[in-house]
């Protein structure tokens, strides 16, 4: 159940693209918290704030924060323009944003009778920390598939493909909620993000997964699109108990509208937990039970024993995939460039090197796809 407390803002710490985060005094001490302006309007130091606390409570790590939920004494200005999505659905958040896929969209002539992404390489992830290091394989790379000099230079056959981000509502709802999106964002190392399902506050938004693709590639012109869910994955360590699942049926979307999707396993060397070491097994049922397209496996060519279990692992797709072998060389340093931190459920670039190779290894593979 929700945890409730009323505090007073005492500082703005820092603050980025739809989010700002404070100190907050509350009648235990003092904490940590997230507020979304376009929500609740921003915050001063002294206004009085009514928080949730429950993922404090909860000692979450992703979602480590208490959330502002109104500035009672200061309300917002009520919203105007057009917009009949109601996301966050009968919570006592739901917002009202402008669909591109609705009627009152400029963008729905476009829409309605689209029907296909035109072959464009959709790159699936598991986990939301998989965004920047597939850019940083994608970028690290030119349209043949040649190193650039540096991750996000132009590539030698023309210009940096356009990347959109595309965010189902797996984890974290509001995409303010990630800093990684909002630098990414800033430096057009992102086209633009798309917010599906009950997900909202992207560039673009969208009703279905289905229609935030399709925005991707004929709103946002993009040329590549990665797939993964927000941060704050949950899982249950059962085998169909964990959000992930949506890896799968991103499979499913983005090839019945025609597209190329690259799968990205989630590997870990640094998990020490049975089910996550080598290929987890969150990958091996979202790619091998749950999506029931067939996709392009990303392998990443890993050296010694582990690389050949994680090899010997990944076996299991190619019954209904294609497992498609890339090297990997040459990706550290492009991952040591990466503008934003790298971190899984973590750890750092260095405590879990694996996990960020197999994801710019897809992100290479992707950028051999464009043509």
């Amino acid at each position: 159940m929700i945890r409730w407390r009323k505090g007073e803002v005492l500082r703005v710490r820092r603050e980025w693209p739809g989010a700002v985060e404070l100190d907050v005094s509350v009648p235990e001490g003092e904490c940590r918290a997230l507020a979304y302006p376009s929500l609740v309007g921003r915050p001063e130091p002294g206004d009085t704030v009514l928080l949730n606390t429950t993922a404090l409570a909860m000692g979450l790590g992703t979602g480590g924060y208490a959330m502002v939920v109104a500035v009672p004494d200061r309300l917002p200005q009520d919203p105007s323009g057009p917009g009949h999505l109601v996301k966050a659905r009968y919570t006592p958040l739901q917002a009202t944003v402008l669909g591109a896929d609705e009627q009152d969209s400029p963008h729905h002539a476009v829409l309605r009778d689209a029907d296909s992404i035109d072959g464009m390489p959709v790159v699936v992830a598991d986990l939301h920390s998989a965004l920047p290091a597939v850019l940083c394989g994608l970028f690290a790379a030119g349209r043949t598939g040649s190193p650039a000099t540096a991750p996000g230079e132009l590539a030698p056959s023309g210009g940096r493909p356009r990347v959109a981000y595309v965010m189902p509502d797996g984890g974290a709802l509001p995409a303010w909620f990630s800093m990684s999106c909002g630098r990414l964002r800033e430096l057009d190392w992102l086209c633009g993000v798309v917010t599906t399902g009950q997900a909202f506050g992207g560039d673009v938004e969208a009703v279905t997964l289905h229609t935030g693709l399709l925005a991707a590639r004929h709103v946002l012109g993009a040329d590549v699109a990665v797939v993964a869910q927000g941060p704050g994955n949950l899982g249950t360590g059962t085998r169909w108990g964990f959000s992930g699942v949506s890896a799968g049926e991103a499979v499913n979307a983005a090839a019945v509208l025609g597209g190329r999707p690259v799968a990205a396993l989630r590997v870990s060397e640094g998990d020490l937990r049975e089910r996550h070491l080598g290929v987890s097994h969150h990958s091996l049922t979202a790619y091998g039970r749950v999506a029931l397209a067939p996709a392009q496996v990303v392998l990443p060519e890993l050296p010694g024993d582990f690389g050949r279990r994680v090899a010997a692992q990944a076996q299991a797709l190619a019954v209904r995939h294609e497992l498609v072998r890339v090297p990997v060389d040459g990706l550290y340093e492009a991952l040591r460039q990466s503008p934003v931190r790298l971190s899984t459920m973590g750890r750092g670039l260095d405590e879990d090197l694996a996990c960020f190779l197999a994801s710019a290894a897809a992100g290479r593979h992707a950028a051999s796809l464009l043509t």
